[in-house]
């Protein structure tokens, strides 16, 4: 549209820095050619042009000072620096008593010289000058109130219209500096508001967190441990109501395993510190990995070997078999190290038997672990899936960590 290509192109002109001060070398122009027109011998020329520019060359001051005061990203628009509130108000004042001695007493006041004047005047308020705001516009009123009646009409006319105009300038500058000022506070207010808002819903979903992880999956482990240890110890008991134990423990377990999720979503909407990983818990096919690195971290000789045809378990009993292998290799690292780890898994028609064994000293080394509730650890999570832990020395030296874990081939297992 070719009207809005011009638009746009003078809304890029009147916003360019050389605006202000081209407008200000206009009114001055105008008013130094208004002195020359009138020029009529009462008031010497220069004394006249001399007033005409104290009257206009400040908006260009005020202009320069306002491009190099320009505030910084963030920053409020009116928190200049003393130096730059000190250089507006000298010019303000300047151009107030320019004008004053160009109305009384040597009448020399140009339209031109008025209409700077009144740009300064509210450029004084909006920038939050309030002494000078307030009283520059009272010798105005006070000679206006004080002309004879009997005085030019030109005279009063002018008088009057400096007055008025000079209060309505100094006071909406002022209007317009506590709009400005009430915004920003507004928008900080807001923005606290907001933040203590986040702070206390991340404390909520903290404490949830807690409370989910200490009592609700207490609870839920305890429900898995009771039905595996009802359906071993039962005597008697029928087929359909070890099915429904076995049931039971699994639900458990899922359980278990979709609130882990649900708690580290929590715990990052909690501010953690951590992005927590929402990949899937890890299981026994992760296990070469964690051999990797252990190898890679300990530069000992560390080996997987594999038993028996493999085949896919419950994965909350993956779970609890990869993180006992993982503090296995941590436990032997921190005891041990240097030491060879062989880890075994052996899969049979009933259950997974898990050994990890290092070649490391043996003395001590199941103390050290009881006293960092590391063994305590690993037989907490075996008992969650219905198996046995052991942990000793070997026979042949070195330390050894036996598991056993229920797990049957059924038939829907393929």
């Amino acid at each position: 549209m070719p009207g809005f290509g011009r638009g746009v192109a003078r809304g890029r002109i009147a916003h360019r820095p050389e605006s202000p001060v081209a407008a200000a070398a206009l009114l001055a122009l105008g008013a130094v050619s208004e002195v020359l027109l009138r020029a009529d011998g009462d008031v010497p020329l220069p004394l006249a042009l001399s007033l005409a520019l104290g009257t206009t060359v400040p908006v260009a001051v005020l202009a320069g000072g306002d491009r190099m005061a320009q505030p910084s990203a963030g920053q409020h628009p009116f928190g200049a620096s003393r130096i730059s509130r000190g250089y507006f108000a000298a010019a303000v004042v300047l151009a107030g008593l320019a004008g004053m001695l160009s109305l009384a007493p040597f009448h020399v006041l140009t339209g031109a010289g008025l209409c700077a004047l009144l740009v300064a005047l509210h450029q004084a308020g909006r920038r939050g000058l309030k002494y000078v705001a307030v009283l520059l516009p009272l010798p105005f009123i006070a000679y206006a109130v004080s002309v004879p009646a009997g005085s030019d009409a030109g005279e009063r006319f002018l008088t009057v219209l400096a007055a008025v105009g000079a209060a309505v300038a100094a006071g909406t500058g002022l209007a317009r500096s506590a709009r400005d000022t009430a915004l920003v506070n507004s928008a900080t207010e807001q923005a606290v508001a907001d933040t203590l808002l986040e702070h206390v819903a991340r404390g909520e979903r903290a404490r949830i967190a807690r409370e989910l992880h200490d009592v609700v999956a207490h609870h839920i482990s305890m429900i898995a441990v009771q039905a595996e240890t009802a359906r071993l110890t039962t005597p008697g008991l029928p087929a359909v109501g070890a099915e429904r134990f076995l049931a039971i423990g699994d639900t458990a377990r899922m359980a278990l395993t979709e609130m882990r999720r649900l708690l580290g979503v929590l715990r990052e909407d909690a501010g953690g510190g951590t992005t927590p990983d929402r990949r899937p818990q890890p299981g026994l096919e992760q296990l070469g990995e964690l051999v990797d690195e252990a190898r890679d971290a300990s530069a000992a000789a560390v080996r997987l070997i594999v038993e028996g045809p493999v085949r896919p378990l419950d994965p909350g009993l993956e779970l609890t078999a990869y993180r006992i292998v993982q503090e296995a290799l941590t436990n032997t690292r921190r005891h041990a190290p240097g030491a060879a780890v062989d880890v075994e898994l052996r899969y049979t028609q009933d259950a997974l038997r898990l050994r990890v064994r290092d070649n490391g000293p043996s003395p001590h080394t199941s103390k050290n672990l009881d006293a960092g509730h590391g063994l305590v650890g690993m037989r907490e999570r075996a008992a969650m899936v219905g198996g046995e832990l052991r942990a000793g020395p070997a026979r042949r030296g070195g330390f050894l960590i036996e598991a056993t874990f229920p797990a049957p081939v059924r038939e829907h297992a393929a």
